[in-house]
């Protein structure tokens, strides 16, 4: 929950599950979604050890393992394979948050729908229109729209 200790990153087992940040009006921001084999926290605060910015939120019925800090430390150190492979997750993540930035930055509702069509095909069958459309920063009409 947003202004609560991240004392976890979570690998998502089975389910969907949004990260948003509610700004000081009450509103919204779908920051992203994970589903099955994905890992998702606000890992900002969990790897700084702070309160929350963001929280999550299932979308679906949803089964986590939970990793905390210290046993994500003790893990890489042990396993150096495990390492890189967080690291790898880790570099994934970062460009595909970057790509997401460049995607509002330079594309319009139609650009930034076609690519998220293409790089997440799987959302647009398990996520409701308007959590799509609110990601997609656009309204459930333009989606609609964009999606006909």
């Amino acid at each position: 929950q947003q202004g609560e200790k991240v004392n976890h990153c979570y690998f998502i087992v089975s389910g969907l599950l949004k990260l948003v940040l509610v700004d000081q009006d009450g509103k919204e921001h779908i920051i992203s979604f994970a589903m099955e084999d994905w890992w998702e926290s606000d890992f900002s605060a969990y790897f700084m050890q702070t309160n929350a910015s963001m929280a999550l939120q299932t979308i679906e019925p949803t089964s986590v393992y939970a990793l905390p800090l210290e046993n994500y430390h003790a893990l890489s150190s042990a396993f150096p394979k495990l390492e890189r492979f967080f690291l790898m997750k880790s570099n994934l993540g970062h460009i595909a948050s970057q790509n997401r930035i460049v995607s509002f930055l330079t594309s319009d509702a139609k650009g930034r729908y076609e690519q998220l069509l293409k790089t997440h095909p799987a959302l647009f069958q398990r996520v409701p229109k308007t959590l799509l459309a609110s990601y997609l920063g656009v309204s459930r009409e333009t989606l609609s729209r964009l999606s006909s």
